[in-house]
């Protein structure tokens, strides 16, 4: 037995292989140095300080591939010399541990695509065990969200989840946030453009993007720190690993019993599986390694059979173990859930425990490889039944398009129509986003005709207020117009003429469009200032003048008062000259207020009571009543006040003239003039009446062109007076 072990501590080989052969195969020699190389420059490597600020995290990323290159043991380790001690054995260990990897090997395409994701996931989550809660932190619809309630989800993870767990996550929600943000932005530079902007001179300060980018270098600040701690980590673990492998070659050096040599073996294995992970660029070197020198051991085990046996038991039964898990998790629900349970099974198996007897090795091998195959099944037909859903995701993502399509088609031609397609655009984004996930072929294709569809919607709306834009310019070029006639206007004392048009000015300002909002409140205010202006001037003339109607009426319901107690005397002409007496009192006092003009309507009343009483009839008392007025006309001397009411009472008379002729015109037309059709009775009726107003026209025609003579006479009586004297 010592002569043995001198040998290996020698040349490191065992002395079985130097009998059954000479020296070792070429193979086996460019393995070995292959080995020897790579694991020095593993050491070398290690202490390498990284050459870029992402080396860490992309190391990560390039481990993962060379782990799913060898999902099993390696089958280098067959290229090893055999450690057979004497006939009796019936098969290297060497042989045992490549025999087992060549069983565990992928078979075909279904199991190579299981166990490389298996693999990968398993590499990334040996890094940290934080990793393992990317798994267990649910991933919502991104997609369906809002840019301010992504902005908010990235605050939750950064603040609550470790960094290396979200990486996924954080990937999403940029990717949604982006083209969110990207297609917000557009939107806003069409607008800006159609407003009259050069593209070039477009900037736009978004507070959510502001936050997100805050947010969003927080995390980043954390991953980087994060990987510069866990390089420095994996570095001292591969420093401990290559030491623990230095310590594993050694021990077929080692003079001890085999029994203590075995537990020292058993202290590196379990001081292997509690070092950390070592960088993921060495990842693969490392386990081979550490790998082939476990076959070598096993090889020198041999020596021992009872060990050998013992190991191969406790390795059965931890297997079947696992068996047993996997195939549990056929019953698990949570497919999830299941598919993290079988990457931690193949962990165990890989990495924990070492290889069985041959008869049960197959076996063992076929039902785990089963239970995973069946797993994986599961999920395939799982996703197939989300393509399925993402499918009608698409019909209804694609029915949308259609009806943002056809409101860009037909876009409202006033502003208050627009902005109601404005809001049935914006429900329809909102449905777009909610509808779900679409298949993922399809994904950017779809997402693509969406915001053309939007975009299309947008460019039509610009393209209106655009035209909107010129005629609001129009608008405050009229109402600018408006406000400089109504600035003229504001002092002016011409009441009567300066009201009517200050007035109609008002009346056109309403009928003019909207104006640019940035001169609305402007222009508005400067127009309300001239037109108050005016208007408070006249009330502040009316309120002086409203003062004197009240006066006046004080004095009408004094002579209304001594008119009420008046008795006629029994002679005529008397009563007669007392009655005009007042008429010719109430109509020098003036003006009353307007909603005291009842006070006119009693004292006419009293008046045509007494002159009932003295049998004067109504044309009569129209006669003396404007009698007065005309005297006073011609007293007056106001020889245009008179000519314009003899103009008015000849229209007057014209104008009677013309409705009898009209209505003796009408008659000639129904064909029974019997008097007792109603519609004859009341033209005959309107006739009458116009005959009565024309004769009492006339009457004042005729009153008027009395009192001018009798003027006449007096004046031509007066002259020759004064010539005779002279």
């Amino acid at each position: 037995m010592l002569e043995e072990k001198d040998e290996i501590q020698k040349d490191g080989t065992a002395p079985e292989a130097a009998e059954s052969t000479t020296q070792p195969s070429t193979e086996a020699q460019q393995v070995n140095e292959s080995e020897n190389v790579a694991t020095e420059n593993q050491t070398t490597e290690s202490t390498a300080a990284p050459e870029t600020e992402e080396s860490a995290e992309n190391k990560v990323e390039e481990t993962e591939t060379e782990v799913t290159d060898t999902p099993s043991e390696p089958a280098e380790a067959s290229s090893f010399p055999s450690a057979e001690t004497s006939e009796e054995t019936a098969a290297p260990e060497t042989e045992i541990v490549a025999e087992e990897a060549t069983i565990e090997a992928p078979k075909d395409e279904e199991e190579k695509e299981v166990l490389n994701e298996i693999h990968e996931n398993n590499a990334e989550d040996s890094e940290d065990k934080e990793n393992e809660r990317r798994h267990v932190i649910p991933i919502l619809d991104y997609h369906a969200m809002s840019m301010e309630n992504l902005v908010g989800e990235l605050q939750r993870l950064v603040k609550n989840e470790a960094v290396q767990a979200i990486k996924k996550h954080v990937s999403g929600i940029k990717h949604e946030f982006d083209l969110k943000f990207q297609e917000f932005i557009e939107h806003k530079k069409e607008e800006f453009v159609a407003n009259g902007g050069n593209e070039v001179d477009f900037r736009y300060n978004s507070v959510t993007k502001r936050q997100f980018n805050e947010v969003y270098g927080e995390y980043r600040e954390k991953r980087d720190q994060y990987y510069k701690g866990l390089e420095k980590n994996l570095k001292d673990n591969l420093t401990i690993k290559l030491g623990l492998i230095e310590e594993l070659k050694g021990l077929l050096s080692m003079e001890e019993d085999m029994n203590s040599t075995y537990n020292h073996f058993k202290q590196i294995q379990e001081t292997w599986r509690s070092t950390g992970p070592v960088p993921r660029a060495n990842y693969n070197d490392v386990w081979r390694t550490y790998h082939h020198h476990t076959e070598r051991f096993y090889d020198f085990l041999h020596l021992n059979r009872e060990l050998r046996d013992l190991d191969f038991k406790r390795n059965l039964e931890e297997k079947l173990k696992i068996v047993e898990k996997a195939e549990a998790l056929a019953q698990e629900p949570d497919l999830n859930k299941a598919f993290r349970e079988i990457q931690l099974l193949h962990k165990i198996w890989k990495e924990d425990i070492g290889p069985v007897g041959k008869d049960h090795r197959e076996a063992v091998w076929e039902r785990f490889s089963n239970a995973t195959k069946e797993l994986h099944r599961r999920r395939q037909e799982h996703f197939k039944e989300l393509e399925k859903s993402y499918e009608g995701n698409l019909e209804v993502k694609n029915k949308i398009i259609d009806d943002i399509l056809a409101v860009a088609s037909n876009v409202s031609t006033n502003h208050r129509g627009l902005q109601q397609q404005v809001k049935q655009v914006e429900a329809l984004r909102e449905a777009f986003f909610n509808a779900g996930k679409v298949p993922q072929a399809v994904n950017e294709e779809t997402w693509s005709k969406f915001k053309e569809a939007v975009r299309g919607f947008n460019r039509n709306k610009n393209a209106y207020y655009k035209t909107l834009k010129k005629e609001q310019q129009e608008n405050l070029n009229r109402k600018r117009a408006l406000l400089d006639k109504a600035v003229s206007l504001k002092d002016s004392e011409d009441w009567d003429s300066t009201t009517p048009e200050m007035k109609r000015i008002q009346s056109e300002w309403k009928k003019i469009g909207h104006v640019p909002r940035k001169y609305s409140d402007k222009i508005w205010n400067e127009f309300k200032a001239a037109c108050n202006h005016y208007f408070d001037r006249l009330h502040s003339l009316k309120n002086a003048a409203q003062k004197e109607e009240f006066e006046n009426f004080e004095k009408k319901n004094d002579v209304l008062t001594r008119l009420k107690t008046f008795n006629l005397g029994g002679e005529k002409d008397k009563d007669l000259a007392s009655i005009q007496g007042f008429i010719k009192e109430w109509k020098e006092i003036g003006r009353v207020p307007y909603n005291k003009r009842n006070v006119n309507g009693k004292f006419n009343k009293i008046i045509d009571a007494l002159f009932k009483k003295l049998d004067v009839n109504q044309q009569q008392a129209e006669i003396l009543k404007y009698g007065d007025k005309l005297q006073d006309l011609v007293d007056s001397g106001d020889e245009r006040a008179l000519n314009n009411e003899r103009t008015f009472i000849r229209r007057k008379i014209d104008e009677a003239h013309s409705e009898i002729r009209q209505l003796e015109n009408n008659l000639q037309f129904f064909s029974d003039g019997s008097e007792s059709n109603p519609l004859v009775k009341e033209v005959v009726k309107n006739i009458n009446n116009h005959k009565r107003s024309l004769e009492h026209w006339k009457s004042k025609l005729q009153r008027i062109k009395t009192l001018i003579n009798q003027k006449n006479k007096a004046a031509e009586a007066a002259e020759n007076a004064s010539s005779e004297e002279e």
